[in-house]
């Protein structure tokens, strides 16, 4: 029964995160002195597609986003998984998914998405350390 409420405590903080990922857009702020003209306004070709800088910045960070929607509802239904070997190994793969992503965040990112990514890795290795043994009855 923990292990239910942490794999959702811990699809809810992956959506969550997924909102203020995407809601973070432009992901800028112009105290930073970041040039964001030269991005958006560069072209170069890609494929026979003319693109710049800034449609793949802003592309992959609402792909991010979108992406994050999987493990959330990953984690939701390892809730209700029969447990077998299948449902360990998808909670582990989620387990070192997120620990990477914490890794990463602590490298590159801000004190936001590094709690947030390590408040999911910590509920995600409780819930599949307590998740052993039979289905309860």
């Amino acid at each position: 029964m923990m292990s239910r409420v942490l794999y959702r405590t811990a699809a809810v903080l992956i959506v969550l995160l997924g909102l203020g990922h995407s809601t973070g857009y432009p992901w800028s702020d112009p105290a930073w002195g970041v040039d964001l003209h030269a991005m958006q306004t560069q072209h170069f070709n890609v494929l026979g597609l003319q693109r710049t800088y800034w449609q793949f910045y802003v592309g992959f960070g609402l792909t991010v986003g979108i992406l994050l929607l999987l493990p959330a509802v990953t984690a939701w239904q390892l809730g209700n998984a029969p447990r077998d070997g299948q449902r360990r190994v998808t909670a582990w793969v989620l387990v070192l998914t997120f620990a990477a992503i914490t890794v990463l965040d602590c490298m590159d990112f801000f004190i936001i998405p590094i709690v947030f990514s390590a408040a999911i890795t910590l509920c995600l290795i409780l819930a599949t350390l307590l998740d052993r043994g039979p289905d309860p009855a």
